[in-house]
């Protein structure tokens, strides 16, 4: 195990330790749980206050106040307090159970220990006040990481379907795109509506503190594979990497005699993934449908119900400006969640509601209890939980596998998906509870011997199909195939996966698309492709250019119109987070998208174009900027703030994710932003974090972990005293 150094700190409460691993992650000894969340808290602040207070900042929708009062930041403010997350969080915070108070207001006296010691240079001259840290802003935190990117992108994929009605597009081919919808939709209403938003807002351009949410593998391996006869587990979320600091925090925890090893997010107190004594757990995105539109009618602040109109509640809130006066904004709201428009101009708007926009407590209640779980179905009933839509996998010391999706799932009238807004003043179309967690996906040992999840459809495994906007099964389906190749696995047979850029996409699209193709050599030059998205490969841009060509051919010359398609393509997540809705579309000769077209020519020209295109590495194409989370692009680079650029392997339908795209005029990327293994027969997790354990830019942790994620280079986690 890595050596390590004790720090010297002011006011440690009794029986807590803090050391310093000559790798940078910290460690905390304590006596009890209240002594490990003080620890936890205290190591977010310390190694990551910018990433912490920033994202608190801009949560509270005080931009304009704190940071500067240009157009942009107000309409930063706008955004946030229209979503009013930072509403009601007091109100949470009385529904957390007495323990969970507890070990939770330990956490935030950690973090504000740490905070008494000074503000970084960075905030200070940001002006960023001091202010303490308390427990609504912890469950301020987790409703923002859970709408970004989660919410978000469901939200995004609904709002599509709205702009596709109003832009004529024809009812079979939104029907091909999304199966069932036209029988739902009141396409005469949705006509009438007036969107306010646009499918990315202009907050989230900026808010680089809080990465999308969006790919990302895990799965679990029973004994019956194992060559170490205990169960296997390994996890690779996929989020942003392309900036510093990194989205998570590791940290190893012990308690009394048990442990805790776990990748963190600063400023929530909770464990996210990793392991115990005698649990380990890993996370996906479910791409549950937990929010939902109604069309209100609306007038002289009145909305319908029935024969009647009722007033909404208005909200009105004084945005504090630097250096200018503050400006009043409005909001009005009703029981079917936050108006997108004035309810005093006559007219159709839209109210959106998210299920867990107004939680936290739950959550926080049921995370507390991992650290005393033990076994998979424990964890299962705890993780469940969970508000959030979150795909969970579990292995114990017993040798049990499980996965668990957790969130809080609307339950709708028969015959209603989620997908399409319905009318505001019939009260049938209000949600009707909230699904149980026993009612949800999920699968306890099953007879195959292991689970894999990857955002792909899991609804087979629920007694309800919480999910109608799944991404594509190909990463699921790999990762499956290459467990199932061997009789025995070990954790460097999962590094090898967690490391796998071979793409069923392409081999589908190659497979489908092949007997189209022209004859010559570059046909055969394709066919011959091993489909795999190395940084060297020349062929993996040939493709990309081939399917990039079809794609705008067919989406861009039909009723979707080349400038919307032009839009949505570089400026939002549809065509990364929901491609399998498209390729299902370009891959099915039958689909109405190809009604009166040649198929085979548009194929042909496609593939000319990308024939003709200069070959260049796949690395040089698909190579990514990792800037400072303040500063980035503003200083020069010999300063160290922003670091080299780099080649990222891997594509869309890769288990190595490798995915490079715009989003509302920012550069994001989806790649593994953690990567974690473990073996329940040893007492340990290993894992490979890009960036660094601290945003001090003058420590020598602060991007030390790029070399060992770009090479396939683990960390040994373990508790002190462990063997090697």
């Amino acid at each position: 195990m890595a050596g390590s150094e004790s720090l010297e700190i002011l006011g440690l409460p009794l029986g807590v330790a803090i050391s310093r691993r000559t790798d940078g992650v910290l460690e905390v000894s304590a006596a009890d749980l209240a002594g490990a969340y003080w620890g936890m808290g205290y190591a977010h602040a310390l190694d990551r206050s910018i990433q912490l207070l920033l994202t608190r900042v801009l949560a509270q929708g005080r931009a304009s106040e704190c940071l500067s009062s240009t157009p942009e930041m107000l309409e930063i403010d706008r955004f946030f307090h229209r979503m009013n997350w930072a509403g009601g969080l007091e109100e949470e915070v009385q529904k957390l159970d007495p323990e969970t108070r507890e070990v939770c207001e330990a956490y935030c006296a950690g973090v504000n220990a740490a905070l008494e010691q000074g503000l970084p240079w960075e905030l200070r001259l940001l002006g960023i006040p001091h202010e303490p840290w308390c427990l609504g802003d912890s469950i301020l935190m987790m409703r923002l990481i859970g709408w970004v990117g989660l919410a978000q992108s469901q939200s995004e994929i609904e709002h599509l379907l709205i702009e596709m009605i109003q832009g004529g597009v024809s009812s079979d081919l939104i029907d091909d795109l999304f199966p069932g919808a036209m029988a739902e939709a009141d396409v005469e209403l949705l006509n009438q509506v007036t969107l306010a938003d646009r499918l990315v807002p202009e907050a989230l351009t900026w808010l680089s503190g809080v990465p999308r949410m969006m790919a990302s593998n895990n799965w679990v391996v029973g004994p019956s594979r194992s060559k170490s006869g205990s169960a296997l587990l390994a996890n690779d979320p996929h989020l942003e990497i392309n900036r510093i600091p990194a989205v998570w925090q590791e940290l190893v925890l012990q308690v009394d005699d048990g442990y805790l090893l776990s990748g963190t997010m600063p400023g929530i107190p909770a464990l996210i993934l990793g392991r115990s004594n005698e649990l380990s757990w890993g996370v996906t995105y479910s791409f549950m449908d937990a929010i939902d539109s109604w069309v209100e009618e609306c007038r002289d602040g009145c909305f319908r119900r029935r024969d009647e109109w009722k007033p909404f509640v208005e909200r009105r809130v004084m945005v504090k400006r630097k250096k200018k006066k503050p400006l009043e904004m409005r909001f009005w709201e009703n029981e079917h969640g936050i108006l997108d428009g004035d309810p005093w101009e006559p007219g159709f708007y839209l109210a959106r509601r998210w299920a867990a926009g107004e939680g936290g407590a739950r959550s926080l209640n049921a995370a507390r209890k991992v650290f005393t779980a033990t076994t998979v179905e424990r964890a299962m009933e705890l993780f469940g939980r969970i508000e959030t839509s979150w795909s969970w996998v579990f292995a114990d010391r017993s040798g049990n596998i499980g996965f668990q999706m957790s969130g809080l799932m609307p339950l709708r009238r028969p015959g209603v998906s989620g997908l399409v807004p319905a009318a505001g003043w019939r009260p049938e179309n209000n949600w009707l509870g909230f699904a149980a967690v026993e009612d949800l996906p999920r699968s306890l040992n099953p007879e195959c011997g292991f689970l894999v999840t990857a955002n792909n459809d899991l609804n087979h495994l629920g007694r309800l199909s919480p999910i109608n906007a799944p991404m594509g099964d190909e990463r699921a389906t790999r990762i499956a195939q290459m467990i199932e190749a061997k009789e025995k696995l070990d954790l460097e047979d999962f590094k090898e996966i967690q490391y796998d850029v071979y793409s069923l996409h392409a081999e589908r699209f190659i497979d489908a698309l092949g007997p189209l193709l022209p004859e010559g050599a570059e046909r055969e030059e394709l066919l011959g492709w091993d489909r795999r998205y190395d940084v060297d490969s020349q062929l993996a841009g040939f493709f990309e250019d081939f399917y990039g060509g079809l794609r705008r051919r067919l989406f861009g010359s039909e009723g979707v119109g080349g400038e919307v398609f032009a839009h949505l393509l570089s400026e939002t997540g549809i065509f990364n987070d929901f491609y399998e809705r498209f390729d299902r579309i370009l891959l099915d000769p039958d689909s109405p998208w190809w009604a009166g077209l040649d198929r085979r020519e548009m194929v042909q020209e496609a593939f000319l174009e990308a024939a003709a295109q200069p070959r260049t590495r796949w690395g040089a194409r698909n190579k990514l900027s990792v800037s400072h989370l303040l500063f980035g692009g503003k200083l020069p680079k010999w300063m160290g703030f922003d670091q080299p650029d780099f080649e990222l392997p891997g594509g869309r339908g890769t288990p190595h994710q490798g995915q490079i795209f715009n989003s509302g005029g920012r550069k994001t990327s989806f790649a593994p932003s953690i990567r974690i293994l473990v073996d329940m027969a040893e007492d340990c997790m290993y894992s490979n974090l890009p960036g660094g354990p601290t945003d001090r830019r003058f420590s020598p942790h602060y991007a030390s972990g790029w070399a060992r994620w770009l090479g396939g280079e683990y960390k040994r986690l373990a508790p002190s005293g462990s063997e090697d």
